[in-house]
């Protein structure tokens, strides 16, 4: 018989996270992320993208900007803007001449190495341009599998290229940063815990037919990435040395910051770090169409399958819940229609971009330490100001 004094057990409580599990919301996290995006060689394995023997510095013609842009009912200046969207680099470059310049980030300076997110995936399209172009990859209807045999039996062994492009593989649920058990938490936490990054992916499940909607998908390029390497037989930066950054007469070298567990793998989709200066290079071979002082870099055709797709659930506001109605995307870049010349950016979450407008001969780098992944206000109001300057530039030449 129990004691009338004795209590009945009650379920022990859930063990909290470790550290160890949380890392990855730790350093995101302001203030520290202004910190851990410039020093991310510091918390984690990395692998160099050497920059060439010739250095093209770029030429600096000043410009004091001194406009406005309309948002939400305000005028604000660029003052504004960095200020409330955290800003830490932003280079404008017209006519191929840095015509400016700021980095209000604590850490950040001209040769500051910023982690540029899912910006990485943009680069990632111009590497599998490259690839296919030489090559090494057959054609944009090859699988998966055919590739990467591990993958068989999963939900992207038939997955083609093609849809891997364009985020439509139809593996995975929504990329969602606020819910614990979420496909993106786990491969985060995989990435810096030392777990089985490949096993994460191999594990997503099928939720709509492959081809038939955009859902954005950090998994795709990463399966994107290791198609590239299995097909190139090499790492992605020594690839992305050899066939990209060696020709752009970089100021300094990249880095991808790689997993901890071995065999240690880059993030196609996420982990390219490099200075502002350096991806408004990128930015500008994009505007000329692939070329890089005379040399056909990037295949032209693919830059320009890069502005605009011609599918419709790709099309500027059909994107579904895992896009912003402001966008439309292609060949892993985000595209903005014609209401903004032929403008598209690459997108990085916490406030990266690399801004590009081919008719107004202009490319923006902005990079930033946003408090949270994704702020639809913050990024509406940046692509607004961006826009904003892309067409002062073009209404004066």
């Amino acid at each position: 018989m129990t004691s009338t004094t004795e209590r009945p057990a009650t379920p022990s409580a859930a063990k909290p996270p470790s550290w160890w599990d949380r890392q990855g919301d730790l350093i995101m996290r302001r203030p520290f992320n202004e910190w851990t995006f410039t020093h991310m060689n510091w918390l984690l394995p990395t692998e160099r993208v050497a920059r060439g023997e010739v250095h093209r510095p770029l030429p600096y013609d000043p410009h004091h900007l001194d406009l406005t842009y309309r948002f939400e009912g305000h005028d604000r200046s660029l003052a504004e803007l960095h200020r409330r969207t955290n800003t830490t680099t932003f280079v404008v470059v017209h006519g191929g001449r840095v015509v400016h310049e700021y980095y209000p980030g604590v850490f950040a300076g001209p040769r500051t190495r910023m982690q540029l997110f899912s910006v990485s995936k943009s680069i990632t399209s111009l590497l599998v341009g490259i690839a296919l172009h030489e090559g090494a990859i057959d054609g944009l209807h090859d699988r998966v599998a055919d590739y990467r045999p591990d993958f068989q039996g999963t939900a992207y062994e038939d997955v083609t290229i093609h849809n891997l492009l364009n985020m439509s593989s139809g593996v995975g649920d929504l990329e969602v940063w606020d819910v614990p058990d979420a496909g993106i938490k786990r491969f985060e936490q995989a990435i810096m815990g030392g777990g089985d990054v490949a096993a994460v992916v191999r594990a997503a499940p099928r939720t709509r037919p492959a081809g038939e909607a955009f859902n954005y998908s950090t998994f795709d390029t990463q399966v994107l990435g290791w198609v590239l390497e299995a097909a190139a037989g090499m790492p992605l930066a020594r690839y992305c040395s050899e066939k990209l950054w060696r020709h752009l007469g970089a100021d300094r070298d990249a880095y991808y910051w790689l997993t901890r567990a071995k065999p240690r793998s880059a993030i196609g989709g996420g982990s390219l770090n490099a200075t502002a200066r350096d991806l408004a290079r990128v930015g500008m071979l994009m505007v000329n169409d692939g070329v890089v002082a005379g040399r056909q870099v990037v295949p032209r055709d693919w830059v320009r399958r890069s502005r605009s797709s011609d599918l419709p659930q790709l099309a500027v506001g059909n994107l579904g819940p895992s896009g912003y109605t402001h966008y439309g995307y292609s060949n892993q870049w985000w595209t903005l229609g014609s209401v903004c010349h032929d403008a598209f950016t690459g997108l990085g979450v916490h406030g990266q971009y690399l801004f590009v407008d081919h008719s107004a001969d202009v490319v923006i780098v902005k990079t930033s330490a946003w408090p949270t992944q994704d702020d639809e206000a913050r990024d509406r109001e940046t692509i607004t100001a961006l826009r904003r300057i892309a067409d002062h530039f073009a209404t004066a030449r």
